[in-house]
């Protein structure tokens, strides 16, 4: 039941929005997953089309992960409905995680952006998640780093904004930890390193494609050795 619900809170396909491609897999350690991934329009709060996108990674496993999860996406959601900056969006929902968070020992990682078609600018927070990779077209890494403390830490914390222009061909991979953790049969992890090797050498036709090498990448290290944490990825390429 629990999953089925889960199932119900994310989405089963990326928007369709001009100029974009998006593409998004999960796959749950146990039944149910404390991973989130969401992108959508805040078409509702007047903010001229913008995408919002989220990934994150409540600490914990299986039900109580997954109830912490469904709670970050009902506040996300009903917040994103406001006309909010991302910041005040953030805080927000740092407040709600906060008090939700068992005295800090439920917190979770995220990372939130929002994507300005008119100006090709993504204005992101990173609240203490796995760094993002973007890579350009030229083949340049970068990794977005600003933001602040998980979420349901501490409140009144202010988060750190970052912003960086994207144009065509330039690639956003967003991951939770379960990817760089994932190990093989001798414990040993993925790692940024691969990771990284992984993104460079790719020359993706799609997002979809991007996603799929990734994914295949961390399948042929690990083999048939079960996998501890959940593996989440988003990825958005600039058309």
């Amino acid at each position: 039941i629990a999953r089925d619900i889960q199932r119900w809170l994310v989405p089963e396909s990326p928007p369709v929005i001009d100029g974009l491609d998006i593409a998004f897999a999960t796959r749950p350690a146990n039944t149910v997953s404390g991973d989130y991934y969401d992108a959508f329009p805040r078409n509702e709060s007047g903010n001229n089309n913008q995408l919002l996108l989220i990934v994150a990674d409540v600490a914990g496993k299986s039900i109580p992960a997954a109830l912490l999860m469904a709670t970050i996406q009902a506040s996300l959601r009903s917040l994103a409905a406001s006309p909010l900056s991302l910041s005040e969006l953030v805080s927000g929902l740092n407040r709600y995680a906060c008090s939700n968070s068992l005295a800090g020992a439920r917190f979770t990682t995220a990372f939130l952006a929002e994507w300005d078609p008119a100006l090709n600018i993504l204005t992101y927070i990173n609240a203490g998640h796995n760094a993002p990779l973007v890579k350009r077209a030229s083949g340049a890494i970068e990794r977005l780093e600003a933001g602040g403390l998980p979420l349901g830490i501490t409140t009144g914390r202010r988060y750190e904004q970052g912003v960086i222009a994207l144009h065509s061909r330039d690639l956003l991979v967003v991951f939770t930890d379960g990817v760089i953790e994932a190990e093989n049969e001798t414990e040993a992890e993925f790692g940024e390193p691969r990771l990284l090797e992984c993104v460079t050498a790719m020359r993706p036709a799609s997002a979809k494609h991007a996603l799929q090498t990734i994914l295949s990448a961390v399948d042929s290290f690990v083999g048939r050795t079960r996998q501890h944490d959940d593996i989440t990825a988003l990825i958005l390429l600039i058309l």
